[in-house]
Parts: C-alpha cells; structure tokens; sequence
C-alpha cells in the first residue's frame, strides 16, 4: 500500500487518497499548484513560529465542489466514480485515512461506526448542490 494513492481516469484525477502513516520530516503539499483545494503537510520543529498573518482577500473563480475528508474513528469502503458515473476503484478508509475528491462522484459504505471531518469550499448556497445517481 502507497502513502499516497492518486486515482484517475484518461489523465483526469478524480480523487487522492492519503493513508495515515504518511509522516514528511518536511513541508510537502501533495497537490498541484493549480487545483482548486491544495492538500499538504506543513512541518515545524519545536518552538517554531507561525509568525501572526492575515490572509488578503482576493477573489477566484471555482467551478465545482472538491472535498477532503479526514477519518476520525471508523472504518469506511470508498467507491469512486468517474464523471461518466462509471465505478473506477473502491478503496477501503481507516483512523487517520484522508481523502481528497477533485472530480466524479463517490459513495462509501460503513464498514465501523465512522466519523468524517468534512472540508470543503463556501459558501453553502442552501441550494441542493448534489446530484445522486
């Protein structure tokens, strides 16, 4: 099993899988520059600073809803769909696991009492923003 398991189809990616073990002794962002939700692990010694920061408020442009989930407790099975809603893999997700969907769809089924924590882009428009199928 890869630390980190990127799943695709026809060069598109559809989601990253990041297992818990994966520990950089060093910043290391997983993702590309140019995805709309950027996916790393940033790394400080002891006693180091994050010097106090505002982020400036600049305006993008998304398309779509990406989303990372963290497994809290629990163990789940992933399917992971392409846009085509055509099954491409379905991985298993245990303490720790992250998941990181870029594109597609995806389904999962229970396999423990779980618990995600869910990230995702704003705001919530309060529209139904998925389509299930």
């Amino acid at each position: 099993m890869t630390d980190v398991e990127r799943i695709e189809r026809n060069g598109k990616p559809l989601a990253y899988i990041i297992r818990a073990q994966l520990l950089p002794e060093k910043t290391t962002f997983l993702t590309p520059n140019d995805f709309k939700q950027q996916v790393g692990f940033v790394v400080y010694p002891k006693d180091g600073v994050i010097t106090r920061h505002v982020h400036r408020p600049l305006e993008r442009h998304l398309v779509g809803t990406s989303e990372v989930l963290v497994v809290r407790k629990g163990r789940a099975e992933i399917d992971i769909y392409d846009d085509d809603r055509t099954l491409v893999a379905t991985r298993e997700l245990g303490d720790g696991d992250i998941m990181l969907m870029i594109g597609g769809g995806h389904g999962f089924r229970m396999l423990e009492d779980t618990v995600f924590l869910e990230v995702k882009q704003g705001p919530y428009t309060g529209v139904d923003e998925k389509e299930r199928f």
